[in-house]
């Protein structure tokens, strides 16, 4: 793309065009039926990463998937935001599977990696990233190498968060009342893989977990 940011909307813009035109006269019914509503059967919540774009990466269509996408993907109860995109998916649009999915390379598992300052805001929104990091601290300080290191920092990110989400009254009602899933998946941005981490529902323990109606551990 252009290094001019006029020209890089222009070509946004046009490539927009061309993509509309296209997917009209592959099928002139595609947008209509789009205008008319949505029943997406998956909510995906992501890393907001440019490198990171679900419906791409899946290989689905735009009312496909349900998505809710911030900074290194953090999943916080007491984060507003999600919470009103969880509970609109599950409990209104009521999805089959939620998806919580982290990603190597990623800025912030680096940044909470880091005795540094980020500066801003971005510091208070990296708090429970770098939770994460003091609580697995041995684990990761043994690990010598910095990509790997930020690859299971990110793999734990993705655990803490699935434990946040197996906690969530909303899906817990749901799982128990229609057979929700949640998963916790990697994308590895050097591949294009989705990796499903073995989280969530299908998760060891999760079965004792639901039975007694209170939360365990995910992993």
């Amino acid at each position: 793309m252009s290094q001019n940011p006029e020209d890089t909307f222009l070509y946004a813009l046009s490539s927009n065009n061309a993509w509309a035109g296209y997917k009209s006269h592959q099928n002139p019914q595609f947008f209509p039926r789009l205008a008319s509503g949505q029943s997406p059967e998956i909510l995906w919540l992501g890393c907001s990463d440019s490198r990171c774009p679900e419906t791409t990466i899946l290989g689905l269509q735009p009312g496909d998937v349900f998505v809710h996408r911030n900074i290194a993907n953090i999943i916080s109860p007491t984060d507003i935001n999600t919470s009103a995109v969880i509970e609109y998916a599950v409990a209104h649009l009521k999805v089959k599977h939620v998806v919580l999915c982290g990603h190597t390379a990623c800025g912030g598992a680096a940044a909470a990696l880091s005795d540094s300052r980020v500066g801003g805001v971005l510091d208070t929104w990296l708090t429970p990233l770098k939770a994460v990091r003091n609580a697995h601290k041995d684990e990761l300080a043994a690990i010598k190498d910095d990509k790997a290191r930020a690859v299971r920092i990110a793999e734990l990110n993705v655990r803490a968060g699935v434990e946040v989400l197996m906690a969530n009254f909303t899906i817990q009602d749901a799982i128990r009342e229609r057979g929700l899933e949640v998963h916790g998946t990697l994308f590895d941005i050097g591949c294009g893989r989705v990796k499903d981490l073995g989280l969530g529902t299908k998760g060891r323990g999760i079965g004792g977990w639901m039975a007694r109606g209170r939360r365990r551990e995910v992993w």
